[in-house]
């Protein structure tokens, strides 16, 4: 991944140029996983830049940071101005934002005694996260892996270790031929992608986990269920089995890099007539307008760089 139009970093209180942020190889962060981050997207509009729903991923971030006993050094608002500054100093428009905090150099036993906490916040240009799958459709694996539940990780932080998880699930993928991964949790239960959050839509309703499964609760789930809701359209939360999967009628993503990507095949058979659903259609019809400043109903989900 090349990190176009990135030539300035926020790291610990300071705009410094992309070259200089660095750490040590002994950062407790590199060597254990300890760390929490964000991925938040910004958006070209007709009045600016303006990032989308900075306010819940602050929060996410420090209710990530809290749950892996980590005091960062900064409030919540700083951490907003920040994200705000880093946009502006790169002089981006779209582009995707990453917050991150870890223990940094002290020691490197596993209690982390003396380990400070660093945090940078970077942005860059990106388009689509599934490429051509935002408009076509994903192509997605069933993995072998299974993610990991709350009693063995805290599936509601977004946390840096974590991500191993995920990243083997969709390597498997690729290596296969597809775009991306779902992976089911310890009951055999369908719980996210490896970045995204999935969706249902089976006879008439709009289906997704909730909070109690093994997923992260995801900022873009919560938004496009809004959106449905707003669009009259019904919803549930529930627990969801794989064989729903080749039962429903469509089946999509949702992610703040996915943003509302279509699935339209699972293990090289097709979904939804191998074509994206009309329901899908249509909600991502209404987000993308809504992050982009189209949409009067939403423009408070929306803080101008």
């Amino acid at each position: 991944m090349a990190f176009q139009g990135a030539t300035k970093v926020w790291k610990d209180g300071r705009i410094i140029p992309w070259a200089d942020a660095t750490l040590h190889v002994s950062s407790h962060g590199l060597n254990y996983g300890t760390g929490v981050f964000e991925g938040i997207r910004c958006y070209a509009t007709d009045h600016g830049p303006a990032i989308f729903r900075l306010d819940a991923h602050v929060e996410r971030f420090f209710r990530s940071a809290g749950v892996y006993e980590m005091d960062l050094p900064y409030t919540r608002a700083e951490i907003t101005d920040a994200c705000r500054e880093v946009v502006r100093a790169n002089g981006l428009g779209d582009c995707y934002i990453r917050p991150i905090a870890y223990l940094g150099s002290g020691s490197l036993s596993v209690f982390a005694k003396d380990c400070p906490v660093e945090v940078a916040i970077f942005a860059w240009a990106w388009g689509a996260y599934l490429g051509a799958g935002l408009h076509g459709g994903s192509k997605v694996l069933l993995s072998k892996w299974r993610k990991f539940d709350s009693g063995m990780m805290p599936t509601w932080a977004k946390a840096c270790g974590q991500y191993i998880n995920s990243a083997l699930a969709v390597r498997e993928a690729l290596k296969q031929g597809c775009d991306e991964a779902i992976l089911l949790d310890q009951h055999g239960n369908l719980a996210e992608g490896s970045g995204e959050n999935l969706f249902l839509v089976k006879q008439d309703k709009i289906i997704t986990n909730g909070e109690d499964a093994a997923i992260l609760p995801g900022i873009t789930l919560a938004s496009v269920l809004e959106i449905a809701q707003d669009l009259g359209l019904a919803t549930e939360v529930r627990t969801m089995r794989p064989e729903e999967i080749f039962e429903s009628e469509e089946v999509f993503f949702t992610g703040t890099a996915a943003e509302v990507t279509p699935v339209t095949e699972l293990d090289h058979k097709p979904l939804s007539g191998g074509q994206p659903g009309a329901v899908t259609l249509r909600l991502q019809k209404v987000f993308l307008e809504a992050v982009r400043g189209k949409n009067a109903k939403y423009a408070g989900w929306l803080t101008a760089v």
